[in-house]
């Protein structure tokens, strides 16, 4: 059997990012990232977008001297449609659509939170079915229910704010450098994790809310400075230790109590706050007390990246299935 080969483009956000998957084998996966935005303590998505346009191309070339394979050799184009920027998402569709008319190739439209999920397939290519996914990003926190390959079913969602949101507005409450939720994990890894308290929204069934931590956080904070202006300056550490520590422990309770609800035991971690070590460290002790079998990701495919793009493609190219030459995007899942 011919092998099949699928060269998967994200652009959804600030990482412009090409990668070559061959029969589900990761042969090449190049990010640049666009640091400008940290000077503006967020992503200005007019910049974001011009960004894509002056650096897609040399990313994929780049992607193909990984490879050591050419356009010839690609049977697909992957592309992330949503969620995310639309411009930065017109900018990678648009590429796709003409790279594949040129080579006369299918393009596969790739839902970008799908894509987190299955990023576990990189390294794990064998997790059981059905399985749970605790996806958290910078716009998304959700439970997923994996049932069969591209067969998902979401448990439960944030209903206003996502965990990622919630870890970066509170390193700028903090005077952290966005991005800040890494900041926070830095800073948090030399602190006391129950030096303060925050509140944990009690949200019913499996959904999220972390619109109240970041209302408790700010007027803890500005009580605290109120009283002595150098309080957060003092106290950086054991803050940063807190603040983790309460959002990992919302994201905990919840796949706790979707295990419960479902009886399922495999549970996969994925999205750019995976990343985090307090998350990575709480759920593997949970894990291990519960005895549950847990699958994460290398760090390098939990935040945006095109490998998982270019896999979540050559599992859609498998099942039959094929997006048509329109170039759309949208915001939203």
């Amino acid at each position: 059997m011919a092998s099949i080969t699928i060269l998967g483009i994200e652009s959804s956000c600030d990482e412009t990012a090409a990668s070559v998957v061959q029969d589900g084998r990761v042969l090449s996966n190049v990010i640049y990232t666009q640091e400008i935005h940290a000077q503006h303590g967020g992503v200005v998505p007019e910049s974001a977008s011009r960004l894509h346009m002056k650096h897609i191309v040399p990313v994929v070339e780049q992607a193909f001297r990984d490879s050591a394979l050419t356009l010839n050799d690609i049977d697909a184009i992957a592309y992330t449609q949503a969620p995310g920027l639309i411009g930065s998402l017109l900018v990678g569709a648009g590429f796709a659509k003409g790279l594949a008319q040129v080579r006369g190739i299918p393009t596969l439209a790739v839902n970008h939170m799908q894509a987190h999920v299955f990023a576990n397939f990189i390294e794990h290519p064998s997790i059981p079915y059905p399985f749970l996914c605790l996806t958290v990003s910078g716009g998304h926190t959700q439970l997923v229910l994996v049932k069969a390959p591209l067969q998902t079913e979401i448990l439960g969602e944030t209903i206003d704010d996502a965990a990622g949101e919630a870890f970066d507005k509170a390193a700028k409450m903090l005077g952290l450098p966005y991005p800040g939720g890494p900041m926070i994990d830095r800073y948090a890894q030399l602190g006391n994790p129950n030096q303060f308290t925050f509140a944990k929204p009690q949200i019913q069934d499996l959904d999220f809310s972390f619109s109240g931590v970041k209302t408790s956080i700010l007027y803890f904070l500005q009580k605290q400075k109120a009283l002595n202006p150098d309080f957060i300056e003092q106290h950086l550490n054991d803050l940063c230790a807190s603040i983790q520590h309460t959002i990992v422990t919302i994201l905990l309770q919840k796949v706790e109590k979707a295990v419960k609800k479902t009886g399922i035991k495999h549970l996969a971690l994925a999205g750019g706050v995976s990343a985090n070590s307090g998350l990575r460290s709480a759920l593997k002790a949970l894990a291990q007390r519960k005895h549950w079998h847990i699958y994460i990701p290398s760090p390098a495919f939990c935040t945006d990246n095109a490998a998982m793009i270019a896999l979540t493609g050559y599992y859609m190219y498998m099942d039959g299935q094929r997006s048509d030459l329109s170039v759309t995007a949208s915001a939203r899942s």
